[in-house]
């Protein structure tokens, strides 16, 4: 590989590399623990971080709580910026939720203490999660 010249057309390159040189994760490490824990997957199979990756296999990433599918159109082995990264792969991804479908978490006043039986009940009620009230 020249120096100056990141992206290439052939060859192979460990899965967690290309992940981190593309921008998918902040560091090599991350993008290795992701593999170690399964949260990486090519062409539908479990990947390993040392596994060969090669132009047009399908990589499935689960990280920071978002799924990203991504196909590989560049094989890269150095970390780019920004805008070579995003013609190594074509994203197809689905889109993130919106920020009103997250979770929203009840808000106690402080200093109200822990919730009564009482409450705990009226909360499971209003959420669904438990018994209907008689």
């Amino acid at each position: 590989m020249v120096s100056g010249e990141a992206p290439q057309a052939a060859g192979s390159v460990r899965v967690d590399v290309w992940i981190w040189s593309v921008r998918l994760t902040k560091t090599r490490a991350q993008a290795a623990a992701a593999c170690r824990a399964g949260h990486v997957k090519v062409a539908g199979e479990r990947a390993k971080p040392a596994q060969a990756l090669h132009v047009g296999d399908e990589v499935r990433l689960r990280h920071a709580g978002r799924d990203r599918v991504v196909v590989v159109s560049k094989i890269v082995k150095k970390r780019v910026g920004p805008p070579v990264a995003a013609e190594c792969f074509v994203d197809n991804s689905p889109p993130p939720p919106p920020r009103e479908a997250a979770i929203q978490v009840p808000v106690r006043d402080r200093g109200t203490g822990r919730p009564t039986k009482r409450d705990r009940r009226e909360m499971e009620r209003l959420r669904g999660d438990g018994p209907p009230a008689e």
